[in-house]
């Protein structure tokens, strides 16, 4: 027989439960977090040059051989929030809403590569072929598929890493934060991003570029994921006021009290 809620064990919750902050704001950090990881995932096929979208001249760095200006994946943009996000999360829900979150993005991540390469396969309506020749661009479809359209490795790469990298980000957050007795916010903060970027940056680049059909040399793999994880670790140690200023802003928010007693459980389920 099953058994019912008392009164008592029901009194305290709110008539809706999205009146109750804790859970609200969990739905909040959920979205930005699977919208950034799924954005950044379509924009990445885009490369951009650093320099000359700053307006400065190109570095032109030379590593393991290989030298050039800056060329970074337009979704370095979004990924910054993704570190963000994943840091709220693992200080006020612990290292299960970190997984939960981690295993439902690359679900919506994966589902969302399955339907755009089903909408590619769909046959195109003729007009629409050639509607944006005036833009520039002659044969529709062949756009769609190229930019929508990633290879399978890269595809497996990202996903991989990214899971890799979250779950890696979660154990070292919580370590540090048991290390330093829940103090230096920055430390488990900027540290577990810094650490777990490092494996998410030279993860990605060696299953898509290496083992997969590119077959970059390792040399080329060493210098590319070399300048892609130097941006995401200077990124990381800017937006560690940002960090601050996101706590003091969920604090407010919960309530202090709350907001103590969620960090305190996320430390014991660490």
């Amino acid at each position: 027989m099953s058994k019912t809620l008392s009164s008592n064990s029901t009194s305290n919750l709110p008539t809706n439960f999205l009146d109750h902050r804790p859970t609200l704001l969990f739905l909040i950090l959920s979205a930005f977090f699977v919208s950034n990881a799924l954005v950044a995932e379509f924009i990445g096929v885009k490369i951009f040059a650093f320099e000359e979208t700053v307006g400065i001249n190109p570095f032109n760095w030379n590593l393991f051989g290989h030298s050039g200006s800056l060329s970074l994946s337009a979704g370095v943009l979004l990924w910054p929030v993704v570190f963000i996000m994943t840091d709220l999360i693992n200080e006020y829900y612990g290292k299960k809403g970190v997984k939960l979150l981690s295993y439902i993005g690359v679900g919506m991540i994966s589902y969302a590569f399955l339907m755009i390469y089903a909408a590619i396969q769909f046959v195109p309506a003729g007009f629409w072929l050639t509607d944006f020749k005036e833009q520039g661009v002659p044969d529709t479809q062949a756009a769609f598929a190229v930019i929508f359209g990633q290879g399978a490795w890269i595809i497996v790469g990202s996903i991989i890493a990214f899971l890799v990298g979250q779950i890696l980000d979660a154990a070292i957050f919580h370590k540090l934060r048991k290390w330093s007795n829940n103090d230096k916010v920055w430390l488990r903060a900027t540290g577990s991003t810094v650490v777990s970027q490092f494996i998410d940056s030279f993860l990605v680049l060696y299953i898509a570029f290496v083992l997969g059909p590119p077959q970059w040399e390792l040399s080329l793999f060493f210098a590319v994921g070399t300048v892609n994880y130097t941006y995401k670790f200077l990124v990381a140690v800017f937006l560690t006021p940002v960090i601050y200023l996101m706590h003091n802003v969920i604090d407010n928010y919960l309530g202090k009290e709350v907001a103590e007693a969620m960090k305190q459980q996320a430390i014991l389920e660490g």
